[in-house]
């Protein structure tokens, strides 16, 4: 029975986060308005996608793996109700220094998730390193109510959200093919 092989959960993950992330992107520099569509994108795909890829980083025993995409899974459901509740007369408007102070949380988590990828992959390094500058600058962009900064969060972002949607297809296109199709910097 310990001889069945399990398939590798992150790329699920990655996706979810990657492209959710991409979206709300280009939300911040201005070129959709905050829709349906990323809304529901944080629901289902970076909400309960990533959260299922989660539970099944736990199976495989990658605590690093759990963390992360439940985490992050996490985040995305809490973002949306933070964003319907108001709308929904369940809550106040939202303020948006403690939105601020939300996302700064979620940029100090980061930081520290990014020293646990130190000894993995160089493209998992770069996702981190591009999480950790997205939520500080949306931190600050809030905090200080400075569209502009929100803007350069955004390009960031995009950057963020597209390196996991590489390290996700990577992730498959390497397996599939059994070689290197997209090069990840594996870790030494």
């Amino acid at each position: 029975m310990n001889d069945i092989k399990l398939a590798n959960p992150a790329p699920l993950g990655l996706m979810g986060f990657g492209m959710t992330t991409i979206l709300l992107n280009l939300h911040n520099i201005g070129l959709f308005a905050l829709d349906g569509i990323i809304l529901a994108m944080g629901i289902f795909y970076g909400g309960i996608a990533q959260f299922c890829a989660g539970l099944l980083e736990y199976k495989k025993g990658n605590t690093f793996g759990l963390t992360a995409f439940m985490s992050y899974g996490t985040f995305w459901l809490v973002l949306v109700a933070i964003l319907l509740m108001p709308k929904m007369g369940l809550s106040e408007a939202v303020n948006p220094q403690f939105l601020g102070v939300f996302l700064a949380l979620w940029g100090i988590f980061s930081l520290l998730m990014f020293f646990a990828t130190l000894k993995g992959a160089k493209m998992l390094q770069f996702v981190f390193l591009t999480l950790v500058v997205l939520f500080a600058l949306l931190a600050v962009g809030n905090i200080t109510g400075s569209q502009g900064t929100i803007v350069v969060a955004g390009w960031i972002g995009i950057v963020c959200g597209g390196s996991a949607f590489y390290l996700a297809m990577a992730q498959v296109l390497n397996e599939q093919f059994a070689r290197i199709v997209f090069p990840i910097g594996e870790a030494n």
